[in-house]
């Protein structure tokens, strides 16, 4: 439970049952006041705010549900466990919706009574962990993240432990989960917050060109090295280097990645001079790692080297709440960058958005509040409002009733075509951005450069 004492504050009229709870209590990590009636329960409350209230609801001068309903009014952040000879299903319910945290019968048995204390404690510091994380949606969220879900706890925890560290991080998750969002929030909690953050797509540059991105090249070393130019390994020296994709990297780069990550020292392209630098490695994939490994396309001694410290971040559709204080946080931050006057949500997009499955995770969820937030005006977000699928009820959607009813009209194309028209529209919607469309096409970088090699041998 930890040293910390807690201060309880036991509201009881009989003197002599006030000194019995104090003679259980006297070894326990607390510090306990006592008091005899209700309104000095209250001006007690107001003055030192205790941790835990025991309070018994038959009080001298007014009845201990009165103050029950007091502290939910005011939100006083208290936890209070009732003592009552009059217990009843009833009474507990009403006690339990005006926040009670339990609920004792008298005659009180001292082993029930030090239980009680104990798992109250216990709830107390878990709050306080999860006050610790969470954030007002008007606020500065944990790092970069949104939401307080136990999925999100446990990330959150693994951060904080893992950031002053100078292991190696792998990061895992599917695609618009926010690996990156992870690999800074741990530079930013370490002790290299100061050095630079260079993030680096495996998947986004092509293969010929990706040991002079991450190594460097010295001018000469081939044709168009026109300079000296660093890599993104000495750009991140004193710092962090987060490699995103690290399964799209070429074995023989691979095996060249590993004697760095041995030695501490790079050779860029077309030099014989070994540096030595300081650099925190983080990487990430949207891939099972070990599956890459058993199919021979990831190096198993790499993999053990790269994952010291694990860290898996919970798709959307298993963060409960959290769709929602995203979306709402999502609203408003478009909302300013338009000029626009959305607030929120409805509670009917609510119930839609928290009942989708979201196979594009935060991505997704970005996507689609920004759209209803650009086509449309109001104060909240409708579900008309809502771009496909959204737009139709899930089970409609999920079913491809509405992909059927859209589609018959239109003349049946080779899927090829529809591919090949799609990653085209997706490239030009972002002006020549190989990396942003193949985020918006839910797709490796890597799968968009082989398409478009592809259909450039054959047209040729």
């Amino acid at each position: 439970m930890g040293d910390e004492r807690l201060n309880v504050l036991l509201v009881e009229d009989t003197a002599s049952l006030a000194a019995l709870y104090q003679a259980y209590l006297q070894d326990e990590p607390l510090s306990l006041t006592v008091v005899n009636n209700g309104q000095a329960a209250i001006e007690h409350i107001q003055q030192h705010a205790p941790d835990i209230l025991l309070l018994d609801l038959i009080l001298p001068d007014m009845p201990g549900m009165d103050i029950l309903q007091w502290l939910h009014r005011e939100k006083l952040n208290i936890t209070t466990i009732v003592i009552t000879a009059h217990g009843s299903v009833d009474v507990a319910v009403e006690a339990m919706r005006f926040g009670a945290h339990d609920f004792i019968n008298k005659p009180i048995e001292i082993e029930r009574l030090k239980v009680t204390l104990h798992n109250t404690m216990k709830f107390r510091q878990l709050n306080q962990l999860l006050d610790s994380y969470r954030h007002d949606i008007e606020g500065a969220p944990f790092q970069g993240f949104i939401g307080a879900s136990l999925p999100m706890q446990k990330v959150y925890r693994l951060i904080e432990n893992a950031a002053p560290s100078s292991a190696t991080v792998f990061i895992t998750g599917e695609s618009g989960t926010g690996k990156e969002v992870c690999a800074e929030a741990l530079h930013q909690r370490s002790g290299r917050q100061d050095g630079p953050f260079i993030a680096l797509n495996c998947a986004a540059i092509p293969k010929d060109l990706m040991e002079s991105e991450l190594f460097g090249h010295i001018k000469g070393a081939f044709t168009g090295a026109l300079q000296d130019r660093d890599g993104a390994v000495i750009r991140a020296n004193g710092g962090t280097l987060f490699m995103d994709e690290i399964c799209e990297m070429d074995l023989e780069l691979q095996s060249k990645l590993l004697r760095f990550l041995q030695s501490g020292q790079i050779q860029p392209v077309g030099s014989s001079e070994q540096i030595q630098v300081d650099v925190r490695i983080i990487c990430a994939t949207n891939r099972d790692p070990l599956v890459e490994v058993e199919q021979g396309r990831f190096r198993e001694d790499l993999y053990y080297r790269l994952h010291v410290i694990p860290i898996n971040l919970p798709p959307l559709r298993e963060r409960g709440g959290d769709v929602l204080s995203i979306a709402t946080a999502l609203v408003r931050q478009a909302a300013r960058e338009e000029g626009k006057s959305f607030v929120g949500l409805s509670e009917a997009t609510k119930d839609r958005l928290q009942g989708y499955h979201w196979p594009g995770n935060v991505r997704q969820l970005q996507n689609v509040i920004r759209n209803a937030v650009v086509l449309h005006q109001g104060e909240w977000i409708e579900l008309d409002m809502l771009p496909a699928p959204l737009d139709r009820p899930m089970a409609q959607a999920m079913s491809g009733e509405w992909l059927a009813q859209d589609t018959l009209p239109a003349p049946i194309v080779p899927l090829a075509v529809l591919e090949r028209k799609a990653i085209e529209r997706a490239i030009s919607h972002c002006q020549g951005n190989v990396s942003r469309a193949a985020a918006l096409l839910e797709v490796s970088p890597s799968t968009i450069y082989r398409k478009l090699q592809s259909w450039d041998e054959h047209d040729a």
